[in-house]
């Protein structure tokens, strides 16, 4: 008979850090959303905690009036995506380029990373002031506090994205006489891609979650708007309406992000 080999120095088994086959996931995810749905039901059963939280009940009540009210649910869901989009891409746009800029260049490194990671500290509302004086009430206030919000956090992705980029190809393509605007192409770009889906999913979140402070900057329409309205006459299930209607906005932009970064990124 062979010798026993001790428990502590047997093999483990390798942990499964995969997401499991997609009916399973589909199993857990309705799991999760009926779990977190019976404990909001059962919570708001509660006398106390229903004056500050509306029940599922109530919730429905508050998302047939606001569709039936000269269609009101719906505009201010068009008028809010349009608002985080704009700001949104224009941050986008303006992030790939600062982000690339900062990690190859030293010396524009230098002179604005400091600024960057002053501003990114600064909450976007208390930046409202400031920007309501320069750009007046309109909607182009409204991009301006959402472009800042989702701006900062992009680069820094971004530019994390350029500095992680493996410096043996930077030397293997210098050493045989590339240009820069090749290795931007051919090395840098593809590398840095995946960070660059990363901080688009990070920045639709911060534009998403600045999207109320974007609309304190006067307006009566908007999701954001429209809870600030609500909370005011104590209407907690319109509030909660708007939070959910916002949560469930960014839950599918995230996904079709996601979804984005699974396709193009399938040579890693």
């Amino acid at each position: 008979m062979g010798k026993k080999i001790p428990e502590h120095k047997k093999a483990h088994k390798l942990k499964d850090f995969s997401d499991g086959s997609p009916q399973r996931k589909v199993i857990l995810t309705i799991v999760s959303l009926a779990g977190g749905f019976m404990l909001w039901f059962l919570l708001t059963r509660i006398p106390s905690i229903n004056t500050f939280l509306a029940s599922p009940a109530q919730v429905y009540k508050a998302l047939i009036s606001e569709t039936n009210a000269d269609g009101r649910y719906f505009r201010d869901i068009g008028i809010s995506l349009k608002r985080v989009l704009t700001g949104f891409a224009l941050a986008f746009i303006c992030s790939v380029p600062v982000g690339f800029l900062m990690g190859w260049y030293p010396i524009i490194r230098s002179l604005i990373e400091p600024w960057i990671q002053f501003i990114r500290t600064i909450p976007p509302i208390a930046l409202i002031p400031l920007v309501i004086l320069a750009l007046g009430l309109g909607e182009s206030a409204k991009h301006m506090i959402i472009f800042l919000a989702s701006f900062m956090v992009m680069v820094v992705t971004i530019y994390q994205g350029v500095r992680e980029v493996d410096k043996i190809y930077v030397k293997a393509a210098y050493t045989f006489g590339a240009r820069d605007w090749i290795l931007f192409a051919d090395i840098m770009i593809p590398s840095a891609f995946p960070f660059i889906l990363v901080g688009a999913r990070l920045g639709m979140a911060a534009s998403l979650t600045t999207l109320i402070a974007a609309e304190l900057t006067g307006t009566i329409f908007g999701l954001g708007a429209r809870i600030q309205g609500a909370q005011q006459f104590m209407d907690t299930s319109v509030v909660l309406l708007g939070i959910i209607t916002i949560g469930i906005i960014g839950y599918i932009f995230d996904k079709l992000l996601l979804l984005a970064e699974k396709k193009l990124t399938r040579w890693k």
